[in-house]
């Protein structure tokens, strides 16, 4: 499957081969978005490193390429229409199935399940789903599942059955079970620690939680 060039104003972001041929890691690197410090993450628990996602998707070059790179991972399945839990995942979803469309040369629609109470997530916009959708799900980082593990029950109350998740980072610690199988783009070892464990907090380094700009 042929990339699509987008111009970027950028210069430190690689384009033409050096693009396409750049690892997932690389990606993070060069967008700022591999961060080092010490953060306290959603788990509670501490770690040296932190992955922001938007940091990479805020550059269209890096959201296509890697769009292209979950669409060729999916076309495979066939699929009619690309699911993604939101904030992220919405953005994926739309560049996804773009890039499907592209090479299927039909219609691939692309949507995203929002949030609801109690750790639920809904397909909310009058969307049309069926058992005849092939339904595929995308998402930015997996470590739990569990954004993802609402996505598949969302579809699944619409009315389909999601054939795979592809994600573009998984650095989850063990098994995780979300309901279909999951595949990613590549890995990111991120080690955590409890705040007793933690070394930055031994050397007494102050703590920022990610998503806020006070530090703890």
């Amino acid at each position: 499957m042929e990339p699509i060039p987008v111009a970027t104003s950028s210069p430190g972001l690689p384009q033409g081969d050096a693009l396409t041929m750049a690892g997932v890691e690389e990606l993070f690197e060069v967008a700022g978005a591999l961060r080092r410090g010490h953060f306290v993450l959603k788990s509670g628990r501490h770690s040296d490193r932190y992955l922001e996602k938007f940091a990479v998707l805020q550059y269209p070059s890096l959201a296509v390429e890697i769009g292209r790179r979950l669409a060729a991972s999916l076309i495979d399945r066939d699929p009619t229409l690309v699911v993604g839990p939101t904030t992220g995942g919405a953005l994926l979803a739309a560049e996804t199935a773009r890039q499907l469309e592209v090479s299927l040369g039909r219609t691939v629609r692309g949507v995203f399940a929002e949030p609801m109470e109690r750790g639920a997530r809904a397909l909310r916009r009058g969307w049309p789903v069926s058992g005849a959708d092939r339904v595929v799900l995308v998402d930015d980082i997996l470590t739990t599942g569990a954004s993802l593990a609402e996505t598949v029950r969302a579809v699944g109350l619409a009315g389909a059955t999601p054939l795979v998740a592809s994600v573009i980072v998984d650095r989850s610690t063990g098994p995780v079970e979300i309901g279909c199988p999951i595949v990613s783009l590549g890995r990111i070892e991120i080690t955590s620690w409890t705040a007793d464990e933690c070394p930055s907090c031994k050397r007494g380094e102050p703590v920022v939680k990610p998503g806020s700009s006070a530090a703890s």
